[in-house]
């Protein structure tokens, strides 16, 4: 199985790297539009701001690669906001893929959420093999509302999508390659897709 990691201007790539590692699932980190499209499964990650990354995937044409993709998709934290419609930071027109809205949490709220928060499944396709809604580890500012397409909510001072998915499109704000086992298992989940 060949996983791609695409490569734009956000970081984070190489704990996610060494999270593949550590399954024997060996990736390629690229910006290549035949690599990402010859993929069996692609990692879309993200730790970044909207706007900057939004405009370095048009000037590549990757935002029109990442809308065509079929096989299995998998954003993660900023990854996954780029797949909604649009987000505030920036005030970012984003890919539209997920149809909902990316929202700064309430100034009342300490902000980034840093640390480990519940995730409650509603769909099992990434959440196989728990018995209970798993822990996982989050560092964020804005959220995904509530949608048609939550896979997961998560409480934080209101409920936002913690995962969502939509045909071969999956996204999840939390960080898998830094939750330990849960995040172990969920990746696992998503190469079996």
């Amino acid at each position: 199985m060949n996983t791609a990691i695409i490569k734009y201007n956000a970081g984070n790539i190489q704990s996610v790297l060494f999270a593949l590692e550590r399954l024997n699932a060996p990736a390629v980190v690229t910006d290549d539009p035949a690599l990402i499209r010859e993929a069996d499964k692609v990692i879309f990650p993200g730790v970044g701001e909207a706007s900057s990354a939004m405009q370095y995937l048009r000037e590549r044409r990757l935002d029109e690669v990442i809308k065509s993709l079929e096989q299995p998709v998998l954003g993660i934290c900023l990854g996954m906001q780029l797949m909604c419609t649009h987000s505030d930071e920036g005030d970012t027109t984003c890919l539209g893929i997920f149809d909902t809205q990316v929202k700064k949490f309430d100034q009342g709220l300490k902000t980034p959420q840093i640390g480990w928060n519940q995730a409650k499944q509603k769909r099992p396709e990434l959440f196989a093999g728990f018995d209970e809604d798993p822990y996982f580890y989050f560092v964020h500012s804005y959220y995904a509302g509530v949608c048609d397409e939550t896979a997961a909510t998560t409480e934080y001072g209101l409920s936002f999508s913690s995962a969502l998915q939509k045909k071969n499109f999956y996204g999840v704000q939390f960080h898998p390659e830094k939750s330990a086992e849960a995040g172990q298992i969920l990746l696992e989940n998503f190469l079996k897709l």
